[in-house]
């Protein structure tokens, strides 16, 4: 799923970094020089509260429940640079925020634009597409993207007259949208009276890039086209919150719409998803998507029974009964045909066989080097330039029989290959020659969709 889909629903008032449109709230409860302040006023108190705190890269952060609403949570991330972020959730939104902060993002200090995060010095799109080698989303930076600051609003307006201040008990439900705050930099000028001389040019609101123009956005019915589903399928993805939509990077007249790389990255992860390599593998057989191993094997048994029940003499006997016909024999072949197609995964432990096709093919790797160091008498240090290394034909057309019988459980295989050679000082692009040059010699599959395949397992090529 996305890395980030979180919605806050206000700005503390001492937050350094205000997001724009939503309302400020006195955050006077909360000791912000002390993150373990902060989790002790809701971790262990009553059954409805919970807070936590933890170091993150060049910082920290800190979550507790309010509690004086304890269906909203305060969310406070600090760096020794930029300062405090303080942000207002929903209470059982939280603890996935700090999951995205500590794991996910560790790096990130603000999210805006529906999930653009950025770390102080760089912008980057919304983490969608997911490495499983490294166990983390891949970080794209956004072209051309820069920050818009509260000095960059206020300077051609703002009444803090007109601005507004609330405490938490005027806050609307947490199951409710937060209402219209009329203008916003109304708002933002009064925050700004209350930072006693600190400068509005650091204090980051919002995002700008060229893919964020609004010639750039598009709506259900564009990202539906891009990702070859109805308009109808996305449009009950989005009531359902299913599909793993990101968040839409703008809302114009109550209308969705997303940067179109950001939707283009949305349907790669779902190209990327198990679904997606099983889709790419699959073929139609009598009305049905399976793997081709699967269906083959279908077939065959089919084939077998087939010619044990009906085209020998001494077994068709026994079907002399006139309503027991060819038509309702192959029908009764191709259902225990199925029974026994459907359970090769099952019969071959296809889990195990994973295991062992990523060991086998780690210790090819570790040979490889091996004999590399010996042939040039020293120990060496793999470039990313070395061409690849010699898999052994056995573990290459074992490796093709789990791509043909489950290419979800194969492509998360391979790409814990990849993650474990990395880790052994081997660069993932002569882990992905190897395994592409096994394939392509070994295998027997078209190679139109051997590419394809790989192409949804192997590190993504990212353009700008």
């Amino acid at each position: 799923m996305p890395q980030f889909t979180h919605r806050p629903v206000a700005n503390g008032l001492r937050t350094d970094h205000p997001i724009p449109d939503l309302p400020f709230v006195d955050d006077a409860l909360l000791p912000l020089d002390d993150p373990a302040a902060i989790e002790a006023i809701g971790r262990g108190t009553s059954d409805d509260m919970w807070g936590r705190e933890d170091p993150c890269e060049e910082g920290w952060f800190a979550f507790t429940t309010d509690p004086r609403r304890t269906d909203l949570a305060w969310a406070v991330r600090y760096h020794p640079e930029h300062g405090h972020c303080v942000v207002l959730y929903r209470d059982d939104e939280v603890a996935s925020v700090h999951q995205v902060h500590l794991h996910e993002a560790p790096r990130a200090l603000l999210f805006r634009a529906g999930g653009y995060w950025w770390d102080g010095a760089t912008w980057f799109r919304p983490g969608q597409v997911y490495d499983f080698a490294e166990e983390k989303y891949y970080e794209r930076p956004a072209p051309g993207a820069a920050s818009i600051t509260a000095a960059d609003l206020l300077r051609h307006g703002g009444d803090a007259t007109q601005g507004d201040i609330l405490q938490i008990e005027d806050m609307a439900s947490a199951d409710e949208d937060t209402p219209p705050i009329g203008n916003w930099i109304d708002h933002l000028a009064l925050w700004a009276q209350t930072r006693s001389g600190q400068s509005l040019h650091t204090a980051v609101v919002n995002v700008m890039a060229p893919e964020l123009n609004s010639d750039q956005l598009i709506g259900p019915a564009q990202v539906a086209e891009l990702a070859g589903i109805a308009s109808s399928t996305l449009r009950s993805y989005i009531a359902r919150g299913e599909g793993d939509l990101p968040l839409p990077q703008a809302k114009v007249g109550g209308r969705n719409l997303w940067a179109r790389v950001v939707a283009q990255e949305w349907v790669e992860q779902r190209n990327r998803s198990d679904d997606g390599v099983e889709a790419v593998m699959a073929g139609d057989h009598d009305g049905h998507s399976l793997a081709p191993g699967i269906a083959e094997a279908w077939t065959a048994f089919s084939r077998t029974f087939f010619s044990l029940l009906w085209e020998r003499q001494t077994f068709r006997k026994r079907w002399s009964l006139r309503w027991r016909t060819q038509a309702a024999v192959r029908e009764v072949a191709e259902t225990l045909s199925w029974d026994v197609a459907a359970s090769i995964p099952k019969l071959a432990g296809i889990y195990d066989l994973a295991v062992t096709v990523q060991h086998a093919v780690l210790h090819d790797y570790a040979t490889g080097r091996a004999n590399q160091n010996a042939i040039r008498g020293k120990q060496d240090v793999v470039n990313a330039d070395h061409t690849y290394y010699g898999i052994t034909p056995h573990i290459a057309r074992t490796l093709t029989w789990l791509i043909r019988h489950d290419p979800a459980v194969a492509a998360r295989t391979i790409e814990q290959i990849t993650g474990e050679a990395l880790r052994m000082g081997i660069p993932r692009q002569v882990s992905e020659r190897s395994i592409a040059t096994a394939l392509s010699l070994n295998g027997t599959f078209d190679p139109a969709v051997l590419k394809d395949f790989l192409s949804r397992v192997f590190t993504p090529t990212t353009t700008a």
